[in-house]
Formats: C-alpha cells, sequence, structure tokens
C-alpha cells in the first residue's frame, strides 16, 4: 500500500491537466478532494484512482465560478473535517477570438474562475496551512502570462495575474515550511483548447504536450519548491526570452499564434 501523505483538493479535476494531476498526486501517496461540475467525470476518475492507486478519494461537485456554491463547499468539507494540506488551483477556461466579438458571460466567467475563484480559495485554506506550518499551493498558470495575448485578452490576462499573485504569497512564506508554486505549461492535449475555441490556431499546430507530461512536471516543480517553473525548455526560452523583446513585438507574435493557421 502507499503510504498516505497530506490531503490535496484539486480543482477542475474531470479531464485534461486536473485529471492528471489527480493520479500525479494520488500514486505519490496523496488522499485527494476532487472538485469540478461533472459528477459522472468525477466519479469515474474516483473510482480509476482507488482501484490503481489505493487511495481514498472525495468528491466535490462544485460550480467554481459561483461564490455561494464555493461557500456550500467550505462548509461541506468543514462538517466531514477535510482540511487540505495541498491545494491545486486548476480549474480555468479560456476564449478565442477579437475580444469586442465574445461573449461577454464568458469573459467575467474567465475572471471569476481562472482568478476569482483562485483567491477565494487560497484565502480560505492557507490560513490552516500557515498555521500549521505545513503544506502549499500549487497554482497552474500559463505561458500566456508572460505577454499580452490578442485574441485571447482577458485569458493572457488572467493568468499574468495567478503569476503574479503567486509570487507575492511565495514571498510572504519565504520563511514558512509552506510553499507556493506557479506552473506554467504551454500548449497542452486537452478539451480546453476546444472549449476556449483556440484548437485550430497556429499555437496549437505545433510543440503541443500532453496533460499527463504537464501534470507529471508540475508535481516535480511543486516538490521541488520552484515559485514559477515554465514547462519545456522551448516553452521557457519563450517565455522569459519574451521579457527581452519589446512589447510591441512581443504582442504581435502572440497575435499570430493564436490566430487560427486557415488566417
Amino acid at each position: 500500500m502507499t503510504e498516505r501523505k497530506g490531503l490535496a483538493l484539486i480543482t477542475g479535476a474531470s479531464y485534461g491537466i486536473g485529471a492528471e494531476l489527480a493520479r500525479s498526486f494520488a500514486k505519490r501517496g496523496h488522499p485527494l478532494i476532487i472538485v469540478a461540475r461533472s459528477h459522472e467525470r468525477l466519479e469515474l476518475l474516483a473510482q480509476s484512482i482507488s482501484i490503481n492507486c489505493d487511495q481514498q478519494v472525495y468528491i466535490e461537485v462544485c460550480d467554481l465560478c459561483d461564490p455561494q456554491a464555493r461557500a456550500d463547499m467550505f462548509v461541506r468539507l468543514g462538517k466531514q473535517k477535510l482540511k487540505p494540506v495541498y491545494l491545486v488551483n486548476n480549474a480555468g477556461i479560456g476564449s478565442n477570438g477579437p475580444f469586442h466579438t465574445l461573449d461577454s458571460h464568458r469573459e467575467c466567467d474567465q475572471v471569476r474562475l481562472n482568478i476569482e475563484a483562485l483567491v477565494d480559495l487560497s484565502r480560505h485554506f492557507l490560513p490552516d496551512m500557515v498555521a500549521n506550518d505545513t503544506g502549499g499551493i500549487l497554482n497552474i498558470a500559463s505561458t500566456a502570462g508572460f505577454q499580452p495575448g490578442p485574441y485571447m485578452a482577458t485569458y493572457f490576462a488572467t493568468k499574468a495575474f495567478v503569476i503574479s499573485f503567486t509570487e507575492a504569497l511565495a514571498y510572504e512564506q519565504r520563511r514558512s515550511n509552506v510553499h507556493l508554486t506557479a506552473f506554467c505549461p504551454g500548449a497542452t492535449e486537452s478539451e480546453f483548447a476546444h472549449a476556449a475555441g483556440n484548437d485550430t490556431s497556429r499555437l496549437f499546430q505545433q510543440n503541443v504536450a500532453t496533460a499527463e507530461a504537464v501534470a507529471e512536471a508540475a508535481y516535480g516543480a511543486f516538490l521541488n519548491q520552484k515559485t514559477v517553473a515554465v514547462h519545456g525548455w522551448l516553452n521557457a526560452l519563450s517565455a522569459f526570452g519574451g521579457s527581452l523583446s519589446p512589447r510591441w513585438l512581443t504582442n504581435r507574435i502572440a497575435a499570430w499564434l493564436n490566430q487560427s493557421s486557415n488566417v
């Protein structure tokens, strides 16, 4: 039997990177709380993890865009005396196209999910971690967070927030045993790209990583207590090299990558 480690709560766990993160944590001995909107998908994942990793998996069906739904989830977890030692903020959505043409509700939902929910969950669970001087938060950001992103303007901006927010909290906890990591993947095979409408973009025509590879790298970066980590050397070169380029140039390159390869 795998040694039991700290309880980990993982959001957006119904598919893609989130599901693979759940498997990465479980096979290393962590019992889980998996959170998403789809009970059916969470149930299938929980069954798979229970069989293959011999770990307890708690299911939480929650629309994280909804503040009341989050509050209700906190109450349920409290009643069950479930206190995560590790929080993985993975849930996120995106969109593609000129901002003025996009659905306003989805654009606002990106801010609610990618930023507001992440802040709310972090604020709720971090105090216990600090009080116990153990645990940490893994935030799934993106290489998108290192530059503006025409045609995915809201998504890129939310991921810039995630990186900045994580770095700030990591500094605040620098003398504690609580660690925070912002992990930044590039294009990844997942339903996310199709839902965001950028699966036909130039970005997704090259160097697309598997969700499993991203999750494994994210777990490793978190374990090694890296504050900001980028998946893959090409992504790292692009992300950090972009900081040396004029903003107008990085803006133009991002716009080109975010448009369809048919344009």
